[in-house]
């Protein structure tokens, strides 16, 4: 027998996926021993100035698991959706389709929440802290070796840990699926994301905007208060341009796409830009090895899907995980994790396939292509069901079968 410490899950990563799988599995098995490792320091969640839009599913998993009671005051409902396609220069940006009201559900929600990622993860903290998980921060999965009933996990500072079930929650660029031999599928679309956030003189009243534009979508989000996040697309080269440009500089460019209809704006938060493609994972899992989040799947943000396609992953490898430990089934066997692959894979390459298409529609200036899906989204705009059908898709609730914490019932 081994004399490492033994653990029945390990999560390498302590973004919002990472921390809500060892929340939601220790939530419905408290025996289960967990623990959750990352490389970043403490404190880099509380500088991470990012929000995110939260649709129905994702929302009810964060109700089982109590963190939406926490962060709900500090969520603003989107209550309307505008989507424009224009140009840069063009005086005037028709309205091509509108989504207003609330969601498909019966509780008079909207079918998306604006909610800061520092407000997520500190409920997710405390939540673990309240289970007794332990997280260890500055701390990297650096290697391991997977044996026939554990895997043994190198640390980044020295020490091992001994698990049957290694989960990988460590970003697109994930170095322990390359570690796991899992291949994946990669494209880079030269384009890169400027996330920041504005205030503004006017209220937004709860209205996203995505105005698509040649090089890319620029999407409106709106926070509590006169805020608005953006998450801005440009060519690669341009975006770098955009955030080391001086704040004249970077406030002119985006009054030319966000307008004055709020009013005077101001940047009140920190500009990063992200390099934008597509990556999915040919497998999702291994012998006691799994990928969730962004280390499975890394899509274009035009549909606002990453973060809920991750607590989709949440949603689907806790159940898989807890249901096979209640059957005395060893978690951490190939052929229990496949049923959480089996229950994810075409979601996630649904997902991939439409954001590429979408991208690949709308990111650009040809006339034709202009005609053809301005005409595309004023017909969708004059059809109510085909219009409900989108927002029951984008809330994550159409069809059947999800796992059980996508609609609000514990594991």
């Amino acid at each position: 027998m081994s004399d490492l410490p033994t653990l029945d899950v390990l999560v390498a990563g302590g973004g919002y996926v990472g921390l809500s799988l060892a929340v939601a599995v220790k939530k419905a098995a408290p025996h289960l021993a967990v623990e959750v490792v990352d490389g970043a320091p403490e404190a880099a969640w509380q500088r991470d100035d990012r929000a995110f839009a939260i649709v129905a599913a994702a929302r009810n998993l964060l109700g089982v698991l109590g963190v939406w009671p926490e962060v709900a005051p500090e969520a603003e409902p989107i209550r309307r959706m505008v989507i424009t396609d224009s140009r840069t220069a063009d005086p005037v940006r028709p309205v091509f389709l509108t989504f207003e009201g609330a969601g498909s559900g019966d509780d008079g929600e909207p079918f998306a929440h604006m909610v800061s990622n520092r407000a997520i993860t500190g409920s997710l903290l405390r939540q673990a802290e309240g289970l007794g998980i332990p997280v260890r921060w500055s701390t990297s999965a650096e290697g391991f070796t997977t044996g026939q009933h554990a895997t043994t996990v190198g640390l980044s500072d020295g020490t091992m840990r001994e698990t049957r079930l290694l989960v990988a929650c460590d970003g697109v660029r994930s170095k322990l699926r390359d570690i796991a031999g899992i291949r994946t599928v990669r494209f880079d679309y030269g384009q890169s994301g400027i996330v920041t956030t504005v205030e503004h003189e006017r209220p937004h009243e709860g209205t996203a905007e995505e105005h698509f534009l040649p090089a890319g979508p620029f999407a409106t989000l709106p926070l509590t208060g006169n805020r608005s996040s953006l998450v801005w697309t440009e060519r690669t080269e341009d975006a770098r341009r955009l955030v080391e440009s001086d704040d004249l500089v970077f406030e002119e460019e985006l009054e030319r796409r966000f307008g004055h209809k709020l009013g005077a704006l101001k940047v009140v938060g920190g500009r990063r830009a992200f390099p934008l493609g597509l990556t999915l994972a040919r497998a999702f899992v291994a012998p006691r090895f799994a990928l969730a989040g962004d280390a499975a799947h890394g899509i274009h943000p035009i549909s606002g899907q990453g973060l809920n396609l991750g607590f989709k992953d949440v949603a689907a490898l806790a159940e898989t995980i807890v249901e096979a430990d209640r059957l005395g089934l060893d978690i951490g066997a190939l052929s229990v994790l496949e049923r959480y692959e089996q229950w994810r894979r075409f979601d996630t390459v649904r997902m991939g396939v439409t954001t590429d298409v979408l991208n690949r529609l709308f990111s650009n200036d040809v006339t034709p292509l202009r005609v053809l899906r301005d005409v595309g989204l004023g017909l969708v705009d004059r059809l109510p069901g085909l219009k409900s059908f989108f927002i029951r898709q984008a809330e994550g609730t159409a069809g059947s079968g999800h796992p059980r914490m996508l609609v609000g019932r514990p594991i």
